[in-house]
């Protein structure tokens, strides 16, 4: 008999210090196959196309980012445990329950250039301490509870509370438990980066992808595939499965901002869930779950998958 994501958060939830995040990880998973019906039927309710309007990363919405950030905010506000809810698609975080001693921080609809062409998408969640505003500037070692869903041809949840990983999909009304205690394969010689930005890359992360390329005959002595779908959830679920690495550095076009993703509710999050599966997660200078932010917008450089693989490529940025 298959564990439900109900019964598995029933027994998380007899830790004192992990009942709380339990329960909004419960009020997540309910946004999350609200969304996914959403998503099935989209063309035909007409929520296709853009929006018309930008959010605070200046990053043209769709009705779809919209609509998702709606439904993760309304479940949001009916758990009383939630203070602050912290969202790609908002300005500032938002206010929630006063006497609330939790945050969560999201990318309620990650990959969202891949909707008009049915590619993955996805979300991502992170759960915090957090009482006042302040709070919400933690480094990702504070989480309490980490996930992403994608939906995909099966709607996936894999979560975190970590100690251990875990995946689960989406049967009728509920998530069921598919895989237990996932652990990332230490060596796998498959490498996620988006090529077209190689003229603005730093000097070590050209020369690691070179040599990835070089194939076996090369310094890594391996024969490296490429994989890069555009959608972050899509390249953590592969790397849980099968391993290799996923790359989106800093590089000359957008050191200024710092890179690329969000440090708060895409790298930390992927980071923890990552690590404790036995991968690795950094900048290329420093662990990605120690970086102290300053914004909760912050944007960050971005490496992490099997555990040789990082520590390969941070070799190559420090020589």
């Amino acid at each position: 008999m298959s564990t439900t994501l109900s019964a598995y958060l029933a027994k998380i939830a007899t830790n004192p210090k992990l009942a709380v995040a339990a329960s909004i990880v419960a009020d997540v998973a309910a946004a999350s196959a609200e969304l996914a019906h959403v998503l099935r039927t989209a063309p035909i309710a007409g929520l296709s196309g853009t929006a018309g309007t930008t959010n605070v990363q200046g990053e043209a919405q769709k009705p779809l980012d919209i609509e998702a950030n709606r439904i993760f905010i309304e479940r949001c506000r009916a758990n009383p445990a939630i203070a602050w809810a912290v969202s790609e698609e908002e300005d500032h975080p938002i206010r929630l329950a006063a006497g609330g001693t939790h945050g969560l921080l999201f990318d309620p609809l990650d990959g969202s250039s891949n909707l008009d062409v049915n590619v993955t998408v996805g979300s991502i969640f992170s759960i915090i301490p957090a009482t006042a505003e302040a709070d919400l500037l933690q480094p990702g070692s504070a989480q309490l509870a980490a996930g992403f869903v994608a939906y995909g041809p099966a709607t996936s949840l894999v979560l975190t509370f970590g100690e251990t990983v875990e995946l689960f999909v989406l049967s009728g009304p509920q998530f069921e438990l598919v895989e237990a205690e996932i652990r990332i394969p230490e060596d796998m010689p498959e490498f996620s980066i988006n090529t077209s930005r190689e003229r603005f890359w730093n000097a070590g992360t050209r020369r690691y992808i070179g040599d990835c390329l070089a194939g076996e005959l090369g310094p890594l002595g391996q024969r490296y595939n490429m994989r890069w779908v555009g959608s972050m959830v899509a390249e953590v679920l592969r790397i849980l499965g099968r391993g290799g690495i996923f790359l989106y550095p800093s590089d000359s076009e957008t050191a200024k901002r710092g890179g690329r993703l969000r440090l708060l509710y895409e790298a930390n999050p992927m980071s923890l869930i990552v690590s404790t599966a036995g991968g690795g997660a950094t900048t290329g200078q420093l662990d990605l779950l120690a970086v102290p932010p300053t914004d909760i917008h912050q944007r960050i450089s971005v490496v992490l998958g099997s555990r040789r693989q990082v520590d390969e490529y941070v070799g190559y940025v420090a020589g």
